[in-house]
């Protein structure tokens, strides 16, 4: 891995830090703002929401004008964002802070862009699994930093937030090359991604396939973690310092799994096999969540579940990128990102409406559902695999 490899590596830590700060936050901040559980879906879906639309776009300029001139915007914007956030008078403000956030969002897009440009197909599955594991290092710290700023107020989390952010910008205009190997010659509109390159996306050959398991696969992410915080606080009667240190738990294990797990398992398996796995693990311990309400029960399914989940996103990351060609890469991750966001503005929705905040045991509702589902994407996984698998490593 060469200096540009651990420089974004480096990046990602700080941006995922930003991220995750958050994530501990997010409902019971709404709840500041006397939002309903419905209203607080919005609050999550709102960033997603605008990511879905903008993010193609931001990774097609990549392709255009390089990696680094993009993530400076994007990050520009989540500095403005948590800001506005942090300090927000009301409820508008906190949307708006939110939608500025996520339409101004392409940071882990084009980051993966970066990995596909410094990184060989012999070992982007490896430097997928680092990249992921950077992301796992921000749920070890962001949590902690989380609570800390929890004690002077909710909104200090989205001031932290801002901070880290700031100075993963302050890296990239400063350390990071730019990393575009060949920039692409665009006769079209830069701007015209639109919907119409969405759908087709999905029939597009050994990608399409994969866009729809990400899609489905992060639309079974987010009923989770949109429900995962009420069931904890209000079925299992915990409080939001125990939360922040089992999101702790999770990130450490996480990490641990990504570094040292990726590397073993691809000397055993297939990328392929390895993402089913993770998958298959990912639904049971959705499943199995609800099912005793119990807190000790549930942390022993909360490991189970972080240790597999954090295989799924960096197979599938690796898939897409050894399915696309090098001038391509930014605008496939920009797509994929896209549909991630669309599943992250989707899930939390129908999390919202399945819940019922005077019949708590109902924010275990969208767990079953989310296991389910996964089942049923793992079947999809498996019986399409040869649609995707790539022909050479």
């Amino acid at each position: 891995m060469n200096r540009s490899f651990w420089i974004i590596a480096l990046i990602n830590v700080i941006n995922s830090l930003s991220f995750t700060i958050l994530i501990p936050t997010i409902y019971q901040y709404g709840r500041e703002f006397n939002l309903s559980d419905i209203e607080t879906s919005f609050l999550f879906a709102i960033f997603s929401i605008a990511q879905f639309f903008a993010t193609p776009i931001i990774g097609k300029l990549s392709d255009r004008f390089g990696r680094r001139p993009l993530l400076i915007i994007s990050l520009v914007g989540t500095v403005v964002g948590n800001l506005l956030a942090g300090t927000a008078p009301n409820a508008a403000v906190l949307f708006f802070a939110r939608f500025l956030d996520g339409v101004t969002g392409g940071n882990i897009s084009v980051a993966q862009a970066v990995i596909s440009d410094v990184t060989t197909p012999a070992n982007r599955a490896k430097g997928f699994g680092i990249f992921g594991a950077s992301l796992g290092l921000g749920f070890v710290m962001g949590p902690v930093l989380s609570l800390v700023a929890q004690q002077r107020s909710l909104g200090t989390a989205f001031l932290v937030s801002a901070a880290f952010a700031a100075i993963a910008l302050v890296i990239t205009i400063f350390f990071l090359p730019e990393t575009l190997p060949q920039r692409a010659d665009i006769d079209t509109n830069i701007f015209d991604l639109g919907m119409r390159d969405l759908i087709e996306g999905l029939s597009f050959p050994r990608l399409g396939i994969l866009f729809i398991i990400n899609l489905c696969v992060g639309t079974t992410f987010t009923l989770f973690t949109f429900a995962f915080q009420p069931y904890y606080l209000n079925v299992l009667h915990q409080d939001s310092k125990s939360l922040t240190l089992l999101f702790l738990a999770i990130g450490v294990t996480g990490v641990i799994v990504q570094i040292q797990g990726v590397k073993i398992l691809t000397k055993y398996l297939s990328l392929v096999k390895i993402l089913f796995v993770g998958l298959f693990f990912r639904s049971l311990s959705f499943i199995l969540m609800p099912v005793i309400p119990d807190i000790h029960f549930f942390l022993v399914i909360g490991m189970l579940f972080s240790l597999f989940n954090s295989l799924v996103q960096p197979m599938i990351s690796t898939l897409i990128s050894l399915n696309t060609s090098p001038e391509e890469q930014g605008r496939m991750s920009g797509l994929n990102a896209s549909y991630l966001s669309a599943a992250n503005g989707i899930g939390p929705i129908i999390a919202g409406l399945m819940v019922d905040r005077s019949h708590p045991l109902t924010y275990g509702y969208p767990l079953y559902l989310a296991g389910i589902c996964t089942f049923i994407v793992l079947f999809f996984a498996i019986r399409k695999r040869h649609q995707y698998t790539p022909k050479a490593v």
